[in-house]
């Protein structure tokens, strides 16, 4: 099995099966960790296996029969007994390897020389084609490869850090009282409030607004821009709008279409497509139709494009500043910016940059990391 979500899908649906609750974030943890290690012996993907999918020493047992029936590897832990592969020590300590020229007690008392190592067989995991779509740039992709990362894509998640809602919870330790609850609960004791209830307000996620340029500067990062957006419109409290010479708002089609036909509906709904571009007109639109009525103060604004405007840079900051003013936070997603020359020369970016707390390229599937991560910053950080 040589396709790295077809070797994580199947395994865990195994261990789901045999009763261990392995869920898409442990199963992405897993995957992720095959990326990282390359295991190439079965004992080190069961390490691997191991420290991502069980956390319940209980769960021992029945991982290492499931794992016998998927990959044949020697999982016999009467062999391991007291290496470090051993599943009766500690989660923490299922790392491969140990000191040379140190010798460990077995089970019957007797020294064993550490540097002996168990029978291994190979794992056909090294050749995956994910390995090598995930650190090549987008626009280099062909369109039945972009559709190969989609659905590695569509398992993104988007947060956002959280903000005070008007809601509220009883807390003991809250900061205010809460009068109301106080003095009903006071009817027990005669009208005394003997007891103090105190809340603190709830938390919820700060919304998410991406702004995509789709103009034809843009074109070989489109699609999968527009994959990433599929997945923001799935993510809660976010709006997908994209611009070019007018703006769309895409966000009704993504979330009505499914995966297979999300991309041409909103292709469909954007008439501007592979045209020009005007970032300050766009922004300007967006300013006045939708920052002005609230849905933009103290939201997550990530806006995609290379920076190329027909229009005037001061107008471009004017909006910039106008959205910077009401946004939390403003990330600039920039696929140029991956290449080691790139200056911000381009009149519309440098107009811009001084109003973004980051800039990311979002260039390639690894590069998505760091979007994600700027994206749940918990504070603001403009300079």
């Amino acid at each position: 099995m040589s396709d790295l979500p077809e070797l994580a899908a199947s395994f865990t649906a195994a261990l789901h099966d045999a009763g261990i609750a392995v869920g898409p974030d442990r199963t992405r943890s897993f995957a992720r960790a095959l990326t990282l290690l390359a295991p190439s012996t079965t004992r080190e993907l069961r390490h691997c296996a191991l420290a991502t999918l069980v956390s319940d020493p209980e769960q021992i047992d029945p991982f290492d029969a499931v794992f016998r029936e998927v990959f044949g590897g020697p999982a016999d832990r009467e062999a391991q007994r007291g290496q470090p592969g051993d599943p009766a020590r500690s989660l923490r300590d299922t790392v491969p390897g140990r000191v040379p020229g140190t010798r460990k007690a077995t089970g019957d008392g007797r020294g064993r020389d550490a540097d002996a190592q168990p029978r291994e067989a190979p794992v056909p995991l090294a050749a995956s084609p994910l390995d090598r779509l995930a650190g090549r740039d987008f626009a280099e992709l062909s369109a039945e490869e972009l559709a190969r990362l989609s659905e590695v894509m569509r398992t993104l998640v988007l947060r956002t850090p959280t903000r005070p809602s008007r809601r509220r919870r009883t807390a003991h330790h809250g900061a205010r009282i809460d009068v109301r609850r106080t003095l009903s609960v006071s009817r027990r004791t005669g009208g005394y409030p003997l007891r103090l209830r105190r809340f603190v307000p709830r938390a919820r996620p700060r919304d998410l607004i991406v702004l995509c340029d789709i103009s034809g500067s843009m074109e070989p990062y489109a699609r999968a821009m527009l994959q990433l957006l599929y997945c923001a419109a799935r993510a809660t409290h976010a709006e997908v709008f994209t611009f070019a010479t007018r703006l769309t708002r895409l966000t009704p089609v993504l979330r009505r279409a499914g995966p297979d036909d999300a991309l041409a509906r909103a292709g469909r709904a954007a008439p501007d497509w592979s045209g020009g571009t005007r970032i300050a007109e766009c922004l300007a639109e967006f300013n006045e139709r939708f920052g002005r009525r609230g849905m933009a103060h103290g939201a997550v604004v990530a806006i995609i494009s290379d920076g190329w405007d027909t229009g005037a840079p001061a107008d471009l900051a004017t909006q910039m500043a106008r959205l910077s003013r009401v946004a939390h936070r403003v990330v600039w997603v920039n696929p140029r910016t991956a290449s080691p020359r790139y200056r911000p020369l381009v009149a519309g970016m440098a107009a811009a940059l001084p109003y973004c707390d980051a800039v990311v390229s979002a260039h390639n599937l690894a590069a998505l990391d760091d979007f994600t991560a700027v994206l749940s910053a918990p504070r603001r950080r403009r300079r």
